[in-house]
């Protein structure tokens, strides 16, 4: 077997031998995050397991449609003990948030994952940057280990790869994404729903944001560069996802950047990059974060103005150096 086969197959025996899950994804999470807790989630309850969906923030209103969407909880306020707790799709471990307080004991940890900046934490793990989404991972390990793909699975799993394709437009998909769609497909989901749900079901405050956001619109690097702010919202966290792609969709700009002020002292920092050469999770990286070459973040103490120099002079410096 190759190495993947051998991972896959160490972790469907962790999974078959322990009968009480955790599954766990990241802060403000995204249609990856939990559409591939809710994916895993179900396969082991098929399997007649006992399993625990958390989120930070549970399930989000825009997600709410997803199979099952009740599954997927916030954490409690008191710890709970577990055979295995299973990270998916986080790149950092303290990137799950309040779901680890959660967590009183587990006997293992597994992470599975797509970001290339993960430092591999954890007891079983499982890292292929190569994948698009953590979903496809996903799909391709239930599908080796032979667990149940329900409706409600395939559903879960193609919002999971969708989002974070781009609605299956960024360079990440391949041959194999498309395969993997066509075959969920098949297994029950429908297109036509599930993509007006996804794309096509915003909040009329999703768009007042948008419009407030643009006002604020700036450019650097004679126009390959270009950024808004968000001072401390009171719009829901949700609806900032996706927004930043309005910057990207500008002809000529190479680099985008959203950044929002928090509540702690901290700005977070999201990052784009249409060009490969211009590697923004390496910029991110020097500033506590990580990510994607072409899509990263960040969380990094400061002002609002403060940060705002700090990294518009890294990306401007990357663009200049590498474009």
């Amino acid at each position: 077997m190759n190495e993947r086969d051998t991972k896959f197959a160490e972790i469907g025996r962790v999974l078959r031998e322990h009968n009480k899950f955790a599954v766990l994804s990241h802060v403000r999470p995204d249609g990856d995050a939990l559409g591939s807790t809710l994916a895993l989630a179900l396969s082991l309850k098929e399997l007649g397991k006992d399993v625990r969906a958390w989120n930070e923030e549970g399930i989000l209103e825009k997600y709410g449609f997803l199979a099952r969407a009740e599954l997927l909880t916030k954490p409690p306020t008191t710890q709970e003990d577990f055979d295995v707790a299973i990270a998916l799709d986080t790149a950092v471990q303290n990137r799950l948030g309040t779901t680890t307080a959660a967590v009183g004991s587990a006997k293992l940890w597994i992470n599975i994952d797509h970001h290339p900046s993960n430092p591999r934490y954890g007891d079983l793990v499982y890292i292929d940057p190569t994948a698009p989404a953590t979903g496809q991972i996903l799909f391709e390990f239930l599908t080796h280990q032979k667990f149940p793909i329900t409706a409600a699975i395939a559903e879960n799993l193609y919002a999971a790869i969708s989002t974070d394709t781009g609605s299956f437009q960024y360079p990440n998909t391949t041959t194999r994404t498309f395969e993997i769609a066509g075959e969920l497909v098949r297994r029950g989901v429908d297109v036509g729903r599930i993509s007006q749900l996804l794309y096509e079901n915003f909040p009329r405050r999703r768009i007042e944001l948008l419009r407030d956001l643009l006002a604020t619109m700036r450019f650097a690097c004679d126009g390959k560069l270009a950024y808004f702010s968000l001072s401390q919202a009171s719009a829901q966290a949700e609806d900032n996802e996706g927004l930043i792609d309005h910057l990207r969709a500008i002809h000529g700009v190479i680099v985008a950047i959203f950044f929002e002020e928090l509540t702690d002292g901290k700005v977070r920092v999201s990052m784009r990059s249409k060009n490969e050469a211009v590697d923004v999770c390496a910029i991110c990286t020097q500033f506590g974060g990580g990510g994607h070459v072409l899509a990263a973040g960040a969380r990094v103490r400061g002002t609002l103005p403060e940060v705002e120099k700090k990294i518009v002079e890294q990306a401007c410096a990357a663009i200049e150096r590498n474009t």
